[in-house]
């Protein structure tokens, strides 16, 4: 398949004057909807595969592989542009390396690298840790020497604002923007003198992690300061996890199937499964 097509669209709303939220993906039909319904981006968050593919919490159980595996499936079955959650690119530099080599063979559009200090250490359980400035500098020129299509988007991540503050955050982004990254994604900001002041101190296009709330919904105010793209939390995959919660728990609890209110009707599956799309193939290559 084409890739870059699709990055290069990536790349044209972050180089826009404008700030977009991405719509939250999990699975090949949840990036169908997005993209039918008129997200400009799609937004595949590591916490989210975890429970998605693992069902377990996000605590990095997640393997590269099993990550890049849902990518792909997500990036296959739709032209919506992807931006991807790679955590800590699943160990040091040379695995960062690796990690940017796979996710760019899966499709993704964009992909984040954090600093965040990854797995939690022995003996730092209840606590977040960032790495070194110098050892974060080096994971970002490591993704970057395995990018292979400049096309592709890649991302440094921090959430020192929230672990050692704000002018820490500011010396990350810094020190990422000079080792060449394309735009950096800060989580834990939440008051606008805080976008003020790292839309001052850097040139790079800025994402923001968080609920979409408050100043994170502003979307003018973030786009007059060089915020290209806010979150608004991963609400689908929650919503998902309490619809079928509660479906199974009345069907167990006697409630008859024709009774259930909640679900697909068949045309929405017939749209997002692509069902017209596979009877024109069927008629044309199986002679029906």
């Amino acid at each position: 398949m084409h890739w870059t097509p699709r990055r290069e669209t990536f790349r044209g709303l972050i180089e826009t004057d404008a700030c977009y939220h991405p719509g939250s993906v999990f699975d090949p039909i949840s990036a169908r909807i997005a993209e039918d319904i008129g997200f400009e981006l799609g937004m595949f968050a590591g916490s989210v595969a975890s429970l998605a593919v693992l069902g377990a919490p996000d605590l990095i159980l997640l393997t590269l592989s099993e990550f890049a595996d849902q990518a792909y499936r997500i990036n296959r079955a739709s032209n919506l542009p992807l931006l991807v959650d790679a955590d800590h690119g699943y160990g040091n530099a040379l695995n960062v390396r690796r990690t940017v080599e796979e996710l760019e063979t899966a499709g993704v559009a964009a992909l984040t690298i954090e600093d965040t200090n990854l797995p939690q250490p022995f003996g730092a359980v209840g606590s977040t840790q960032v790495l070194s400035i110098d050892e974060g500098a080096g994971k970002m020129r490591a993704a970057l020497s395995g990018r292979q299509d400049p096309a592709m988007v890649i991302a440094a991540r921090t959430s020192a604002a929230t672990i050692n503050g704000l002018d820490d955050a500011i010396a990350r982004g810094k020190a990422y923007q000079e080792a060449g990254v394309d735009a950096i994604f800060f989580t834990g900001i939440t008051e606008d003198h805080q976008v003020e002041a790292l839309s001052s101190a850097l040139s790079v296009p800025l994402f923001l992690g968080g609920s979409g709330t408050g100043i994170l919904g502003d979307r003018k105010f973030l786009a007059e300061r060089g915020v290209r793209i806010s979150l608004q939390g991963h609400h689908p995959f929650m919503a998902a996890i309490q619809s079928t919660y509660e479906t199974l728990m009345s069907l167990r609890d006697g409630l008859s199937p024709q009774d259930v209110k909640v679900k697909a009707s068949s045309g929405l599956v017939e749209k997002v499964t692509r069902a017209g799309d596979y009877a024109r193939w069927m008629r044309d290559y199986l002679g029906g």
